[in-house]
């Protein structure tokens, strides 16, 4: 997605010249809130190298839904562009590089490139497939059918997040994660 914007952006020197500005790289330490809960969302976040996970407060236990790797985008879209509070806290699990792009950024570059319509649309719809089928496992699958999965098809958060966050996202407690790997 970021390859593609700010390569239409470079076909013509003079436009890149005039929004390079809007990009912002920025090297963030693991553990690092880039939005909370009940904020504002301002910014994308393309993430170059490394992992973010989105997570909300369920009477004071962290529930994590969704973890983000290399060349995805992600923000609170709900939030971003409706200017309503994000439902979610958005933070770091590893040193992560992100391109941010602000709303103003975002809104200049929209108008003047309206196919960025179909890219976001695209986003949209990956995340809304992700949500129903999360929401589905939750009720049709047990905790031992959900890690399998979850081994099968996204090998990356077993490789690379801490047990206490996949546990989270599985919907149940680090002991009984570490029961069902032990079952393996």
């Amino acid at each position: 997605m970021l390859e593609h914007l700010i390569g239409k952006l470079k076909q013509d020197q003079s436009n890149w010249d005039k929004f390079s500005e809007f990009f912002c790289e920025n090297e963030i330490p693991a553990k690092t809130v880039l939005l909370r809960e009940g904020e504002i969302a301002h910014n994308i976040f393309f993430i170059k190298k490394g992992c973010l996970r989105l997570w909300f407060n369920n009477e004071g236990k962290d529930i994590t839904f969704q973890f983000f790797f290399e060349h995805q985008a992600v923000s609170s879209f709900e939030s971003f562009f409706g200017q309503q509070p994000s439902l979610f806290t958005m933070e770091s699990i590893e040193p992560t590089t992100v391109v941010t792009l602000s709303k103003n950024g975002f809104d200049v570059l929209y108008d003047l490139y309206p196919d960025l319509k179909d890219s976001f649309q695209q986003i949209t719809l990956q995340r809304m497939g992700h949500f129903g089928r999360l929401f589905l496992s939750r009720i049709k699958d047990n905790p031992k059918k959900r890690y399998q999965e979850l081994l099968v098809n996204n090998p990356e958060i077993i490789q690379r997040v801490p047990q206490h966050y996949i546990a989270s996202y599985l919907g149940i407690t680090p002991i009984s994660l570490s029961r069902i790997r032990n079952k393996k």
